[in-house]
């Protein structure tokens, strides 16, 4: 049986462990590992988990290495097969990873996705409108959740590839990420990014190697994607697998019309916190100037179009051009890494052209 490792970041998340660490350990294969790792314990999770179970291995830096630094850690120190991503607002079905191990009879598969749909933390009810099916993107750059807000009826219940996957609620196997681990290139200042200060940024270096995974750059949004499209330029596919089904409380879905109402689009952005709008803002650019094989027109024109929008509507998120350009030229270095260890470009066939803003 192939060894699994469970991975979830807690932060100040009681309200979720009980369901979600229930649904962890009763999965049905049973080969399987938990890991968890504390950035924030003021509401004392950490010592629930380690009252009612036991068997799950905790890590505890004593710091707040957020999603990037806290999974590279887990990533770089435990050896495994295949790890699963679980979000700690996120809860599995009994078979998830028995359902979702079944895209790794292929060794081309790289990553995967299962079925995720909404979740309701306050009413601890489950609902039938889709979270995510898997991450599509569009040659402008613009990536998003498949079938995210759309009421299931069936429209995905096909196994197929996607561009990316998830991070919410996604497999990696072992050996692709260890085929995509970028050497850690030029130099980074403490409290790089933006105003957000959820939690240290120094680096723990005893543990932390000198290799990334999820790109540290990023810190959290949109790592995902640039992990996903790493492993397809390695020759990898991400899989999206119908069967393995969970539910999730996403605090950041996205606008239920789009660019298709403006009105809605803004008000639904006002929801979110500054720093969140700024690293979605800069991420999403690196992402694409990272891995794309080429830049399509359509890239620069959506861009154009963006920048405008947040010059009238998200003023607070300028504030991140400055880091935007200050991390610009360790991209491009990036982008020459990645072009000269790349295996492929196929997962390119797969972006969708929708047009100016699609």
């Amino acid at each position: 049986m192939a060894k699994v490792t469970l991975v979830q970041m807690v932060y100040n998340g009681m309200k979720y462990i009980p369901q979600s660490f229930d649904a962890m350990v009763n999965q049905t294969y049973k080969d399987v590992e938990v890991v968890a790792v504390i950035n924030g314990n003021e509401d004392g999770g950490k010592e629930y988990i380690q009252a009612h179970y036991p068997q799950v291995k905790i890590i505890d830096t004593g710091e707040n290495l957020k999603f990037v630094r806290g999974h590279n850690l887990v990533f770089g120190t435990v050896e495994t097969e295949f790890f699963q991503l679980v979000n700690q607002d996120l809860i599995l079905e009994p078979n998830y990873v028995e359902k979702i191990l079944t895209a790794f009879d292929d060794p081309q598969v790289g990553a995967a996705n299962g079925k995720i749909y909404q979740y309701d933390f306050e009413s601890h009810s489950a609902t039938k409108v889709l979270d995510t099916t898997g991450i599509i993107c569009s040659r402008n750059g613009r990536g998003k959740s498949r079938g995210q807000n759309e009421e299931d009826k069936g429209q995905y219940d096909t196994m197929f590839d996607v561009v990316g996957v998830d991070g919410a609620a996604c497999m990696y196997r072992k050996s692709a990420l260890e085929a995509v681990k970028m050497p850690l290139v030029g130099t980074r200042d403490k409290g790089q990014g933006t105003s957000n200060q959820r939690g240290s940024e120094s680096r723990t270096s005893n543990l932390e190697s000198a290799f990334e995974y999820f790109d540290i750059d990023f810190d959290m949004y949109w790592e995902d994607v640039d992990l996903s499209l790493r492993i397809g330029n390695a020759g990898y596919v991400c899989k999206y697998v119908p069967g393995a089904v969970g539910y999730h409380g996403r605090t950041a879905a996205a606008s239920k019309k789009g660019y298709k109402d403006v009105n809605e689009f803004v008000k639904h952005h006002k929801k979110f916190p500054a720093w969140i709008k700024q690293y979605n803002y800069k991420n999403h650019m690196f992402v694409v100037i990272k891995n794309f094989p080429r830049f399509y027109w359509k890239f620069f024109v959506r861009e154009f179009f963006m920048l405008g929008y947040i010059v009238l509507f998200e003023t607070t998120t300028l504030k991140i051009i400055p880091t935007l350009f200050k991390q610009l030229p360790l991209m491009w270095k990036k982008r020459q890494w990645i072009q000269q260890h790349r295996k492929s470009a196929g997962w390119a066939k797969l972006l969708i052209n929708k047009g100016l803003l699609g």
